[in-house]
């Protein structure tokens, strides 16, 4: 998805994906390459999604493919001195706004660092999601 690839090349660097939930669907799902069950909502995704920009450096994408409301997004980061590759992909609804956002990564020390990294952001994700949903109320 154009838009949000945009976004992340813009703004990753800075350790916030400011504006992310504008391309979120209300009733989007997020599913982890290390968590087993999916997140469902706009205000989890959102706190995930800057938790990543927390975690991951030198973010880059190196290539993407687009057909109709799909697209996976091939990328490149570190975490420490771990070089992680991986793809997200995205389903978007008829509005344009993402619905499903699923991720992989490898290699497997790749996963093990990005468990542990995001293991240690989590209770400043959920504080960021119960943040995000009541100002949403």
């Amino acid at each position: 998805m154009k838009a949000f690839r945009e976004l992340v090349e813009r703004s990753i660097a800075t350790g916030s994906l400011a504006g992310v939930e504008d391309l979120l669907a209300d009733d989007v799902v997020f599913r982890s390459p290390v968590a087993h069950k999916p997140y469902p909502g706009k205000a989890i995704t959102t706190a995930i999604l800057n938790g990543v920009a927390r975690v991951f450096e030198d973010l880059h994408y190196v290539s993407s493919i687009e057909e109709e409301n799909r697209s996976a997004l091939v990328f490149e980061a570190r975490i420490g001195d771990i070089t992680v590759n991986g793809c997200d992909f995205i389903t978007t609804n008829d509005e344009g706004l993402i619905t499903e956002f699923t991720v992989m990564v490898r290699p497997m020390s790749g996963a093990t660092a990005l468990m542990e990294a995001m293991g240690a952001q989590f209770p400043q994700i959920q504080a960021d999601a119960v943040a995000f949903a009541e100002q949403q109320r």
